[in-house]
C-alpha cells in the first residue's frame, strides 16, 4: 500500500534541510525537488503519480530492477541476526567472508593475475581512496617510495572524495577544493568522435590515445609513476567507449614500465557489459579492480577493491599492519544483500542476457536513433549507451554550450516519462539488466519522442533547420 505524500510539505522540508549532491542549491530551492515515492521493476513513480521508465538504473546501480523481495528478505534476516559489527580488532562476520569468497570465484584469472582478496568500503569513492593507499604502500614496501604518481584520464570519474575527485579528470570538480591533490595527473580520453583526426580509423586512434599514457610516463619518469587508473568505459563522462585497439596497447605500456593498472568497474562490473567484470571483455590484466553500485544493485551501500595477487602478496607478506579502513568495511547486512543480489543475477543469467540477448537487441535499436536529424552518433556497449546531440551531424558540429541542449532534452525526458541523463550534449542510458525486448522498444519510443520535442524547440529558436 502506498501512503499518500504531501508533496508541498516534503519539498518545503527538502528546501530547508537537505543539501543535495552535485546540485545548485539556490536553483533547486527555486524550482523544488521531484519527490520519488516508489519503484517496481524498471519504473519509478513520483509523488504526483507520474510513471517514469528509469533508463539510468537509479545511478548506474539497480541491475536487478526494483522491488526484489529476495534482497529485502536477506537484509531483514541479517538485521535480525547481526545488524552490525566492525571488522577491526581481528574480528569478522559470516556474510563478509562468504561474499569475499564469492567475488573471488567470479573474478576471472587473466595472464597469471588472480583476485583472491577483497578490501571492503561503502562506495566507489572510498574504494578509490583505498586504491591510492594500497598502491603507494605497495611501492613503499618494495623500496621505491618515489613511485607516487597516479595517472588518470581527462573526463574520467572516480568518485567525489578528495582522492577520488583528484583521480578523476573533471575540470568542474577540480575547480572546487584545490584539486587534484599532489602526485595525480591526467591524459586525454579515448573519444574518437571528438578527437579522431581526418582519415584516421578508430583502431589507429585507439593506439594513438593509448600512446598518450606512454608519453606521460616518459615525461614524468617511469621511476616516479605508481599506477594508471581508468574506467573500462567512461560512465559519468558520457559513456565513452574506447576503440578495440585501446586496452591491449594500454596493457603493453603498463607492462613495459612495470606500472600497476587499476580498473575502476564501479559502473561496468556485474553484468553491465555482458561479463561479471569488464576487464574480461576488453582483454586486459588489472592489478586492482574497484567495485560498488551493482554489487548490491544499489539496495544497500557497499563497495570495495578486488586486490590482485601481485599487490596482495606484498601487502600480506611484507606490510605488517595496514593503517586504513572504514567503520562499515564488510558491513554484514550489506554483504548479505550482495550475496542475495548475486544469487538473482546468477539464477537469471543477467550477464549472459546482456552479452547474448538484450545487449545486442539494444545495440540494434539504439543505432537506429542515428537516423534522427538531431543525433550525430548513437553507440552502445553491453547495456549502456550514449548519443550525441549535434547541430550538423555531417560536420560533427556541436551546439553552443550556453544553449544547454542536453538539459533541454533531459527536461523533455522527465516530462514524457523517461529518465535519461545529460552529459553536456551527450544523452546516456544504463537501464536495469532485467529489461525485456518489449521494454527496450518502449524506451526507444520514449527517446524518439524526447528527441522530436527537443528538435521542435531548437527549430523554433532558429538553432536547427
Amino acid at each position: 500500500m502506498n501512503t499518500p505524500v504531501d508533496t508541498a510539505l516534503i519539498q518545503s522540508l527538502d528546501r530547508e534541510h537537505f543539501l543535495h549532491p552535485f546540485t545548485d542549491f539556490k536553483d533547486m530551492a527555486a524550482h523544488g525537488a521531484r519527490v520519488i515515492t516508489r519503484a517496481e521493476n524498471i519504473y519509478v513513480w513520483d509523488s504526483d503519480g507520474h510513471k517514469l521508465l528509469d533508463a539510468m538504473s537509479g545511478l548506474w546501480c539497480v541491475n536487478v530492477g526494483y522491488g526484489r523481495e529476495e534482497l529485502a528478505t536477506a537484509a531483514y534476516r541479517q538485521m535480525m541476526t547481526l545488524p552490525y559489527y566492525n571488522s577491526f580488532f581481528q574480528t569478522t562476520n559470516v556474510p563478509a567472508v562468504q561474499l569475499a569468497a564469492r567475488l573471488s570465484a567470479l573474478a576471472p584469472e587473466v595472464g597469471g593475475r588472480s583476485f583472491k582478496h577483497v578490501f571492503y568500503s561503502s562506495s566507489g569513492s572510498e574504494s578509490n581512496d583505498s586504491n591510492v593507499r594500497m598502491v603507494r604502500r605497495y611501492w613503499d614496501l618494495l623500496g621505491q617510495p618515489e613511485r607516487k604518481i597516479i595517472i588518470g584520464r581527462i573526463n574520467g570519474y572516480h568518485g567525489s572524495t578528495m582522492a577520488g575527485a583528484s583521480l578523476g579528470g573533471m575540470s568542474s570538480m577540480h575547480a572546487q577544493g584545490d584539486l587534484p591533490i599532489p602526485n595525480i595527473t591526467h591524459i586525454g580520453q579515448p573519444y574518437f568522435y571528438e578527437m579522431g583526426q581526418p582519415g584516421e580509423t578508430p583502431a589507429e586512434f585507439g593506439l594513438r590515445a593509448a600512446g598518450w599514457l606512454e608519453d606521460k610516463i616518459l615525461a614524468l619518469g617511469a621511476d616516479k609513476v605508481a599506477a594508471f587508473i581508468a574506467e573500462p568505459v567512461q560512465g559519468a563522462g558520457g559513456v565513452i567507449i574506447p576503440p578495440d585497439s585501446y586496452w591491449p596497447e594500454i596493457q603493453r605500456i603498463v607492462d613495459k614500465y612495470g606500472i600497476l593498472l587499476i580498473s575502476d568497474e564501479v559502473i561496468c562490473a556485474f553484468g553491465r557489459v555482458g561479463h561479471w567484470f569488464a576487464y574480461e571483455k576488453f582483454g586486459y590484466r588489472p592489478d586492482l579492480v574497484t567495485f560498488a553500485k551493482g554489487v548490491t544493485s544499489g539496495y544497500i551501500p557497499l563497495g570495495g577493491v578486488m586486490v590482485g595477487n601481485r599487490v596482495a602478496e606484498v601487502l600480506i607478506e611484507q606490510g605488517g599492519e595496514f593503517n586504513h579502513g572504514y567503520t562499515y568495511s564488510g558491513h554484514p547486512v550489506a554483504c548479505a544483500v550482495a550475496l542475495a543480489n548475486l544469487d538473482v543475477m546468477e539464477k537469471e543469467n543477467l550477464p549472459g542476457r546482456v552479452k547474448d540477448d538484450i545487449g545486442p537487441y539494444l545495440a540494434k535499436r539504439f543505432a537506429e536513433l542515428g537516423e534522427h536529424p538531431l543525433v550525430g552518433l548513437a553507440e552502445t556497449c553491453g547495456f549502456m549507451g550514449g548519443l550525441v546531440l549535434s547541430k550538423n551531424k555531417a560536420m560533427h558540429e556541436a551546439f553552443d554550450p550556453e544553449l544547454g541542449v542536453g538539459m533541454l532534452c533531459r527536461g523533455h525526458c522527465f516530462r514524457l516519462g523517461l529518465i535519461m541523463r545529460a552529459v553536456g550534449d551527450r544523452m546516456i542510458i544504463a537501464p536495469p539488466l532485467v529489461m525485456t525486448h518489449e521494454q527496450i522498444d518502449e524506451m526507444m519510443t520514449l527517446i524518439r519522442r524526447c528527441l522530436d520535442a527537443t528538435l521542435v524547440d531548437l527549430q523554433a529558436a532558429g538553432q536547427m533547420d
